[in-house]
């Protein structure tokens, strides 16, 4: 497995080893050892799948408290995935970075408990798989607006399909701090 910084510290992307010839391939999507060994919690307790359409934005979730770490992936098709730092007192707090993840490059992106996370599907469906280190908790839930002119990012999309729910997500500035995690150091 290749190990690839992001802009963010502890955001991740990791490349598994593919073996493959003309009749398909195999990865290991998951190996606990291989985790631990570049200090990553393998200790995931709930999984997801999610299908999208075209242009479809999820996010940008996180909880607090019980924060999530999360795993993810495509299983097909191709996605623009973002992690937001938005531990209060981090020293890249509002800060994001993004990578494309798709059936073809067959990356995992790994975002830390403390970050916001989204997606936007840039092919015509997209089957997304992700692993999270606590249990969804719709007391903890929360978010922030995807287009929020303070993080200013980088969308491949300028109309996405919102959710009700993620189209009235409020802007970061109007967050209770309370709302946000903390930097650990």
């Amino acid at each position: 497995m290749k190990v690839v910084e992001t802009d963010l510290p502890g955001c991740l992307v990791l490349e598994p080893q593919v073996f493959g010839d003309e009749r398909g391939f195999f990865y290991e999507s998951f190996n606990r050892d291989k985790l631990m060994a570049i200090g990553l919690p393998p200790h995931f307790v709930q999984g997801n799948v999610s299908r999208s359409a075209r242009g479809v934005l999820r996010g940008l979730h996180y909880q607090q408290p019980k924060a999530q770490g999360k795993l993810v992936s495509v299983l097909d098709g191709e996605v623009w995935d973002v992690a937001v730092d938005v531990r209060r007192g981090s020293p890249t707090f509002g800060q994001w970075t993004a990578v494309v993840l798709s059936a073809d490059n067959k990356r995992h992106f790994w975002i830390p408990e403390g970050f916001a996370h989204g997606f936007v599907t840039l092919s015509e469906t997209a089957l997304f798989n992700y692993v999270c280190t606590d249990t969804y908790d719709r007391d903890a839930d929360a978010g922030i607006r995807w287009n929020d002119a303070t993080l200013a990012i980088d969308w491949p999309v300028s109309a996405p399909s919102l959710s009700a729910k993620d189209a009235a997500l409020p802007f970061l500035e109007d967050v209770d701090e309370a709302r946000l995690p903390v930097f650990q150091g």
